[in-house]
């Protein structure tokens, strides 16, 4: 008889229009305490009874354990890519930067020479391990897990479509381990699991953590320097301070000078034999304009040569910088479409640049606005609750907190707000995510999580207050 008290309660309680995760009453935890309790499963990340679910996370074949990092040093003078001076975006009509694709070169770049719109969707989310999972990379990582989902239904069942997960940690001085732990348990949580990620080492396109792959960064650097496409830097921090401090007295926006850019060989060659610290730069080709197509904002185009100056690829340490890796990894593990926040707009620039150099095709893009907080100012922590691990602590469950997530500037074209997600994974499209930022309404997340606890058996709320009171305890 406690039993059936605790559970009509507690599904009283989870039906209430807050549905702010479970009742804590003295009286609801004596009734679960009294209750004999067999071994129960942790929180569930699917919530959705319907027998498909289980068809709809199929997952396919592991590709073959051949790495990049063991192709790249066999393979010389792997292809000749020529920047054109202007670049414009090709994604509408094929992958490739180059009508100079070898064979030798597929390897690298596994869309080369391709309709990616003809591909299935490699998507991928790359987290750095700074901190906790926030909502607006949860929203990032669903957006892309959707895509692969649909795609990997959409296609053969041995296709190379699917979702990765690689851990940008170059940020030697913030990255942990604890960090990038805490990520990818909040990704479990939400049940946005990968195909590839960190925890397959030996995939086709590993190593996926960027610290993993140096060696590949370091062998794509040396080779547009053969190629005249970068060149060392031997400036000191002294002298590049002097630099931008004579562009800001003569109001010039600050920009690197071009001091190495076309120095002497030999001279070149020397410092380098003497052991002087140097950096990479990329040398922006004269007249160099990168045009893409994003397919959330329209056309965007920059004029590289008046945007920036001569940027650095390798820091002095040997470490490569962030744009320098994403452009590599994103070539070289087969991404068919990036999507992620609008602040890395400016970011494909850079990235679009260093592609085209290597006669890497370009991925789709797709720059998605800001979520905000009810201020209309960025969405942070003096908001309130915005890491996933506080949602999943404050009882939140994971179906409600992707249904809700998806709406943050998405929608089907209909009035519906409650998706399970196997209906998410069916209706989602790149194309009906919207330009304008999104508010994140606490109100209407809990009216959201009260329509899935709705929906859930008595037996199944049971478990998850137990598991919730577990937290409190």
């Amino acid at each position: 008889m406690k039993l059936s008290m605790a559970s009509l309660a507690l599904l009283c309680a989870s039906m209430g229009r807050s549905g702010m995760a479970f009742t804590r009453t003295p009286t609801l935890r004596r009734a679960l305490a009294a209750t004999t309790s067999s071994q129960r499963l942790p929180f569930s990340t699917n919530t959705n009874a319907d027998s498909t679910s289980t068809t709809l996370r199929r997952r396919r074949a592991r590709p073959s354990n051949a790495s990049l990092k063991e192709i790249l040093p066999t393979i010389p003078g792997y292809f000749d890519g020529a920047l054109k001076s202007t670049t414009e975006d090709q994604t509408d009509t094929t992958a490739s930067t180059s009508s100079a694709v070898t064979e030798d070169a597929k390897p690298l770049f596994p869309n080369a020479g391709k309709n990616i719109f003809d591909l299935p969707p490699r998507m991928r989310f790359a987290p750095s391990p700074t901190g906790s999972l926030h909502v607006g990379g949860a929203r990032t990582a669903l957006y892309n897990w959707l895509v692969a989902k649909k795609g990997q239904l959409d296609f053969e069942k041995d296709s190379e479509g699917g979702f990765v997960l690689r851990v940008e940690d170059t940020d030697v001085a913030r990255s942990t381990k604890e960090s990038e732990d805490s990520v990818l348990a909040d990704l479990s949580w939400l049940g946005l699991t990968w195909d590839e990620g960190p925890d397959t080492p030996l995939g086709k396109y590993g190593p996926y953590r960027q610290s993993e792959r140096s060696t590949i960064y370091s062998k794509f650097a040396q080779t547009l320097i053969a190629e005249k496409k970068a060149y060392p830097c031997f400036c000191t921090k002294e002298e590049l301070e002097e630099m931008k401090a004579k562009m800001e007295a003569a109001d010039i926006p600050p920009r690197y000078d071009g001091t190495w850019r076309d120095a002497d060989p030999e001279l070149v060659a020397q410092k380098i034999a003497a052991g002087d610290p140097y950096t990479v730069r990329f040398k922006v080709p004269a007249g160099a304009r990168v045009v893409i197509d994003d397919a959330v904002r329209g056309t965007v185009a920059w004029d590289a040569e008046a945007t920036v100056g001569d940027f650095i690829l390798l820091r002095s340490t040997g470490v490569p910088v962030y744009n320098f890796c994403v452009a590599v990894d994103d070539a070289s593990m087969g991404i068919t479409t990036v999507i992620r926040a609008e602040e890395h707009l400016t970011n494909t620039l850079r990235q679009g640049l260093i592609l085209d150099a290597l006669g890497a095709p370009r991925p789709r893009y797709a720059h998605c606005s800001l979520i905000l907080g009810e201020d209309k100012q960025k969405l942070s922590k003096r908001h309130g609750a915005t890491s996933c691990n506080q949602f999943r602590l404050d009882g939140f469950l994971p179906d409600a907190m992707i249904n809700y997530l998806a709406l943050l500037g998405w929608n089907d074209g209909t009035n519906n707000e409650i998706f399970a997600r196997n209906e998410l994974i069916d209706a989602f499209d790149i194309g009906r995510i919207v330009k304008s930022p999104s508010v994140f309404d606490m109100d209407k997340l809990k009216w959201v999580n009260s329509q899935h606890l709705k929906k859930m058996d008595v037996e199944e709320i049971l478990d998850l207050v137990e598991e919730q009171l577990n937290f409190m305890d």
